[in-house]
């Protein structure tokens, strides 16, 4: 490619490409988004009911009470602070991107909060309920048959729009502020201040982007504690091949039948070195825990909740199991309502395959004789 001669005239070049108006914009539009955050009230602590004698407390974050109703709003705002801030939004162009649900679901509702448009590319068998929400929210949806082809979709949509492609599964992990300014992982430790175990043993989360756990592991290690993080992965997923590998090219050949987790590639915004553990869950056992957590606290939750509390219960098991007394967090990642028709759904289960007997029985034993079945 060849280059321009600089001109050599000895004068200064200067180009400045101020635009009144579109900064105007652009302060609104920052305020609006930071408005929200001051409006919403931080999400709850939920204590979830082991026997007093073990010594340990397990917490579910419930970040269901979001004004979108689940984790991925706080993302959604991060992004889309650090696309206002980097220019990379503009005023009447689309913000695409790709997601399972959730993530689209947040967006949406910033998309219209700034007054921009908005296009979802989601999986044909994202959930109906997601679906709903988004264009309720006044987004659009745009389905691919193949989940793997989202990425490249979202690009050329982008294209062809003149739009902004967000791209959560690359910025999640830079797009938040992971040192404070009330985080997530900011937010769980304030709460449990007057816990009588303040700093937890292990943290679990659920990696869809990865953008929460590196805030976690980040966090943690930014204020010097000891607190461990956990990330459990469900099926037809490869963070964990590619975490216990250290292969950042493993991918799988389907998609993950737990909603708002779960990638066939290493995304980028997944920090392997970061965390200290992972677990590859099965999906029966992700519905089975998500159904005890009901029975347990009468809230319904999403399947990745299920993925994350079968993967603390497990943690527990082992704390009893040592003798060792402390606490445990995980995350409510958002509300069962919108799975009705799968994760609660029998004849959902029997299409599926899954049996969730054996890992019912197991959290029912787990919860009543401190054992962890082998």
């Amino acid at each position: 490619m060849s280059t321009t001669q600089q001109p050599r005239t000895g004068a200064t070049l200067d180009v400045d490409r101020s635009d009144t108006a579109y900064r105007d914009w652009l302060k609104e539009a920052v305020r609006k988004v930071q408005a929200d955050a001051n409006r919403s009230a931080d999400t709850h602590l939920l204590w979830f009911p082991l026997p007093e004698r073990w010594g340990i407390d397990l917490y579910l974050k419930d970040e269901s009470t979001h004004p979108t109703g689940s984790l991925k709003h706080r993302l959604a705002r991060s992004l889309f602070l650090y696309g206002l801030c980097n220019g990379w939004i503009r005023p009447d162009r689309p913000v695409i991107e790709a997601s399972s649900g959730s993530t689209a679901v947040s967006e949406a509702y910033f998309a219209k909060l700034v007054g921009v448009p908005f296009i979802a590319v989601m999986p044909r068998t994202t959930s109906r309920e997601k679906c709903r929400l988004i264009e309720f929210h006044g987004g659009r949806c745009h389905f691919v048959d193949d989940s793997r082809r989202m990425y490249e979709e979202s690009a050329r949509l982008a294209v062809e729009t003149g739009g902004h492609y967000m791209d959560q599964f690359t910025y999640a992990e830079r797009a938040t502020d992971w040192r404070g300014n009330n985080n997530i992982a900011e937010s769980i430790f304030r709460q449990l201040e007057l816990e009588r175990f303040p700093e937890p043993a292990w943290i679990v989360a659920t990696a869809g982007t990865g953008g929460t756990s590196a805030t976690l592991a980040r966090y943690v290690h930014y204020t010097l504690r000891d607190t461990r993080i956990c990330v459990a992965d469900p099926e037809n997923s490869c963070f964990y091949e590619g975490w216990t590998s250290g292969d950042p090219d493993v991918t799988c050949d389907s998609g993950s039948r737990i909603e708002g987790i779960g990638r066939p590639r290493m995304e980028p915004s997944f920090v392997p070195g970061a965390i200290d553990r992972m677990m590859k869950v099965p999906d029966a056992a992700s519905v089975a825990a998500v159904r005890a957590l009901e029975r347990a606290i009468g809230r319904k939750a999403g399947g990745s909740t299920g993925t994350g509390l079968w993967s603390a219960l497990k943690i527990v098991a082992e704390m009893v199991a040592e003798g060792r007394q402390g606490s445990v967090v995980t995350l409510l990642c958002d509300p069962g309502d919108r799975y009705l028709d799968k994760y609660y759904s029998d004849d959902w289960l029997t299409a599926q395959g899954l049996d969730i007997a054996p890992y019912a029985a197991a959290i029912e034993s787990l919860l009543k004789t401190g054992v962890w079945p082998s």
